[in-house]
């Protein structure tokens, strides 16, 4: 066999493995190695009640870009279903409350309104939320205005072990390491202060309320600096009426602030089946989608390498040299049919992750009609607890106010105000 033939021949092989170097590189896997589990730090000694502090936590931010916020072809592309943010913003806190709760170093820990007042509060923005990875933006403050965490983002990969079955989904989030480090970094600020530091903020806490409640009582016993902390200047007298009742109208406030809680906790309930599914199959068919597209990639570059090649051999054979010219003619035809086959292969490849991502779609779509609102009685009041629940807090805060001057006759809102006029009680309509 001469040299020319050798060569072409060398060449047949290459065209015809070229196509099954890239099924070849389609099937390569990586191995997902189990993450390590991290836990909330927990309590080892009792906390005295004076400096446990109570935490809440507000329906996070859903963080759906504006300028695409009616584009669902846009917002499909960056994985954002604005149904399935919308209930994550509510199930999201959820899963930090237990976390925090699970620890044993707080006290009462709530999913509560904007406007309630309590002694740490917790804000969220959804950065990234997929079945695959999810990413936080938290910030954390006390009633005195310290800040604990600002803008810092928790972000991890999903446990793929939380997705094997229904049961392990139930036991543990697969992102449980996210609410975790949130809740290890607020204990680490927390044990930051002194015991005269957590004490301080109980007090600020409960005087926040009275000054919010009855301004023209509390004045005086608060006072804010001009990096907006906010410190005791001097407490209530002993027995004092105006604040035993106030006392009393907080008490009922918080009970507002555990049936929204309540609430919260019954929809994480009635979601946590549907949304687990969700996020396990999202995370499927992301992967799914991302090893198409990978795979697309390949099958198309090496194809259309192959057909070019086959394009572009050299004629190296004698002129009489007939053997010669059938094999280079065959390693032409194979080189060109196999790079076709690449290319065909890649647009298949592609068309299946378009697919893989409509099919991400529908079950946003499907998780959807599961999230409805819920009502509920407080008190004789109806309230909607959705996304106006903030609404309906503002208006039960009118309803308290309006308590209070039922109680005592009007003779504290009749005190002058800060300008010297007497403020107007709140029109506030009360359902028996």
């Amino acid at each position: 066999m001469n040299r020319s033939t050798h060569e072409n021949r060398t060449f047949l092989r290459a065209a015809l493995c070229a196509p099954l170097m890239a099924m070849l590189a389609a099937c390569v896997t990586s191995e997902t190695l189990p993450l390590p589990k991290v836990n909330p730090i927990q309590a080892t000694t009792q906390i005295p009640e004076a400096e446990l502090l109570d935490v809440g936590v507000h329906v996070f931010d859903t963080n759906i870009p504006a300028a695409i916020k009616d584009d669902e072809e846009a917002l499909a592309k960056k994985r954002i279903f604005p149904e399935v943010r919308s209930a994550e913003a509510g199930y999201m806190p959820g899963l930090l409350r237990a976390t925090l709760e699970s620890s044993g170093q707080w006290g009462a820990v709530r999913v509560v309104p904007e406007k309630a007042i309590v002694d740490v509060t917790v804000d969220g923005t959804i950065v990234s939320s997929t079945g695959a990875r999810l990413v936080l933006r938290i910030n954390v403050a006390d009633s005195m205005g310290r800040v604990w965490i600002k803008d810092k983002e928790y972000s991890g990969e999903a446990d793929l072990g939380s997705y094997k079955t229904e049961a392990a989904l139930r036991a543990r989030d697969p992102f449980q390491n996210v609410y975790s480090a949130i809740a290890n970094d607020m204990l680490a600020a927390r044990q930051a202060l002194t015991a005269t530091d957590r004490r301080d903020i109980h007090r600020v806490t409960g005087l926040r309320f009275a000054n919010d409640f009855a301004p023209e009582a509390a004045r005086g016993y608060l006072a804010t600096d001009a990096q907006g902390m906010t410190s005791v200047v001097r407490l209530p007298a002993e027995g004092d009426p105006v604040m035993t009742r106030v006392a009393r109208i907080r008490e009922r406030d918080l009970a507002v602030i555990d049936t929204v809680d309540s609430y919260y906790a019954n929809f994480s309930d009635k979601v946590e089946d549907s949304y687990g599914s969700f996020r396990r199959v999202s995370q499927e068919e992301i992967e799914k989608e991302d090893r198409a597209r990978a795979s697309a990639r390949t099958r198309t570059v090496l194809g259309a390498a192959a057909v070019l090649a086959s394009v572009l051999v050299p004629d190296q054979c004698a002129s009489g040299d007939y053997t010669c010219r059938n094999v280079q003619s065959a390693a032409r035809t194979a080189g060109a049919v196999g790079g076709v086959a690449g290319v065909m292969s890649g647009i298949r490849k592609y068309s299946e992750a378009k697919v893989h991502a409509e099919a991400l779609k529908e079950l946003a779509d499907t998780f959807r009609a599961e999230v409805t609102p819920q009502v509920v009685e407080v008190e004789g009041r109806t309230l909607k607890l959705t996304g106006t629940a903030e609404e309906q807090y503002r208006e039960w805060r009118e309803l308290l106010r309006q308590i209070r001057i039922e109680e005592t006759g009007g003779i504290d809102a009749a005190a002058p105000g800060a300008n010297g006029s007497a403020p107007t009680p709140p029109s506030v309509s009360r359902t028996e």
